[in-house]
């Protein structure tokens, strides 16, 4: 049996029943493991986070993860009240006490601005340090995933203007992307494709978007979407094998007429897609994107070769 949808397909595994969840720094048992309901993620979607993979034991471009967790908690103006090296540590202590030392492990690690005094939305109103919680799961992508090709449906939900809600943000407040997912679903799709502002192609709702035309690889402006960084990493592999990338605007004409098409992102890499809006674009992966897949997954066992664990 496989749960999730498209790029987040994934294998269920009965050890997620007994998994250790780490809040603010103690352990606890899932069941027990809770928040305020006076948190600030939780009443107001305030905070940020990232979803980490474990490699060979380590996790994998942390440096990364961390500066765009960085950038996202000073965008918001959020003490996170730990250093990177405080963090790294809580973050193999709770792989470590779930016995999670080697592969098929993903983390979504989560940070709020902490607990409020009363239901309002003033930061000012904050009374404890920033909720720093960290679930790690057994959670393998389905086998097909690097081949099955994904169904996409382009859906009125936009990516919006930086100075409403900025995309680049990875921030709890995700309804933008989530009405955007059930559009798509409903319209019996794999994940949504989302446009900018200006009709031009952005982004997934959970995942980067490329295109292949004439032996290029064509990704969006990177103005109306998050800083990925399966997306840049998949982008400067490329380049390094001598394959042109273009970061441009581009419409759904040019989507349709691409000789083929993937996703990037952290839990599966790079997917590749099939049909979009009902515009079969191939039935079978194609050379670039497997030839990327091969790319990514060497730069990736480069990145956690590189690393050791915090003593």
């Amino acid at each position: 049996m496989v749960e999730g949808k498209g790029t987040h397909s994934y294998l269920p595994d009965p050890r997620n029943a007994d998994i250790l969840i780490c809040v603010n720094g103690e352990h606890f048992a899932r069941d027990a493991a809770k928040v305020s309901v006076f948190d600030s993620g939780f009443m107001l979607g305030d905070g940020v986070w990232e979803g980490l993979r474990l490699h060979h034991g380590r996790l994998a471009f942390l440096d990364q993860h961390f500066d765009r967790l960085w950038r996202g908690a000073k965008a918001i103006h959020m003490e996170l009240g730990v250093t990177r090296e405080e963090l790294e540590r809580r973050l193999y202590a709770v792989l470590d006490a779930n016995g999670m030392t080697g592969d098929g492990v993903h983390i979504r690690l989560m940070c709020t601005r902490g607990i409020r005094s009363t239901p309002y939305q003033d930061p000012r109103v904050v009374i404890s340090p920033a909720t720093i919680v960290i679930i790690p799961e057994w959670k393998e992508p389905a086998p097909e995933t690097a081949t099955r090709m994904l169904d996409l449906f382009t859906v009125h939900v936009r990516r919006g203007y930086p100075d409403v809600q900025d995309p680049m943000l990875n921030s709890h407040s995700k309804l933008n992307c989530i009405t955007a997912c059930i559009q798509a679903a409903q319209a019996g799709a794999d994940e949504a494709l989302m446009l900018d502002p200006h009709g031009f192609v952005a982004t997934c709702n959970s995942t980067h978007f490329f295109i292949v035309k004439d032996g290029e690889i064509w990704t969006s402006s990177g103005d109306y979407c998050l800083d990925g960084i399966t997306r840049g990493t998949v982008i400067s592999v490329a380049r390094e094998a001598g394959i042109m990338v273009r970061e441009r605007n581009f419409s759904l004409t040019h989507v349709y007429g691409a000789d083929e098409a993937f996703t990037t992102g952290t839990f599966a890499g790079v997917a590749p897609v099939g049909t979009v809006d009902g515009r079969v674009l191939g039935t079978q992966r194609g050379p670039m994107v497997e030839r990327l897949q091969q790319l990514y997954l060497a730069r990736l066992a480069k990145d956690v070769a590189a690393r050791s664990k915090p003593s």
